[in-house]
């Protein structure tokens, strides 16, 4: 029976067991093994929540179609199987999932999951073996022209012998003019604001 629910499963990443509570598939991203060299596959781990245990209708036709019998009758086989899956952790102690973990009874009488040792892989380590190529050509968006990758070398260097523009140093020295000419003026006139005469 658990080869059946195994397939269900790994395939909808959860089952319900009614009046225990639900095992979910969770996905681990793949890794880097720097030290090792090796990019390791996505791995996977086994959690339990005892608080939702509903099985859904898709669940109930999946089953059916395995055994080959009808919906009804699968309803009635699996809420069956999991009131003896219940009646055996209370007198086992507990039940081994092939694959998927154990399920015990705690001291209160509720349900423990533990998962099965370590996550679980499908699949193998393979080589990362990191590659720097240093003449190959490939396209770039620069604005909004595409460019070869070995023409930007030369578009970021600024030509050798061209002058850097120095209109803000033309722009400080007639400024400083403009001071020197008014601090001169007002000297000279005095500073009078307005229709003023001197008597």
């Amino acid at each position: 029976m658990f080869q059946v629910l195994n397939a269900y499963l790994f395939q909808h990443r959860s089952i319900s067991i009614p009046g225990l509570g639900t095992i979910y598939l969770e996905t681990l991203a793949a890794s880097v093994d720097v030290a090792d060299r090796t990019m390791q596959p996505p791995a996977y781990r086994f959690r339990f929540d005892k608080y939702f245990d509903a099985p859904d209708a898709t669940f109930f036709s999946y089953l059916a179609t395995q055994r080959e019998i009808l919906d009804f009758e699968a309803i009635k086989w699996y809420n069956e199987f999991s009131f003896d899956l219940r009646n055996r952790i209370r007198q086992e102690d507990h039940v081994s999932w092939d694959g998927v973990g154990i399920l015990r009874k705690d001291g209160s009488g509720g349900v423990l999951f533990e998962s099965a040792a370590g996550p679980v892989r499908f699949l193998q380590a393979v080589p990362a073996i990191r590659v720097n190529r240093q003449d190959a050509q490939h396209t770039l968006l620069v604005g909004d022209r595409e460019r070869m990758s070995g023409e930007m070398p030369e578009l970021l260097q600024e030509p050798v012998g061209r002058k850097k523009p120095v209109w803000w140093m033309i722009a400080l020295v007639l400024g400083l003019l403009i001071l020197a000419f008014l601090g001169w003026y007002f000297y000279s006139h005095g500073l009078s604001t307005g229709n003023q005469t001197k008597f």
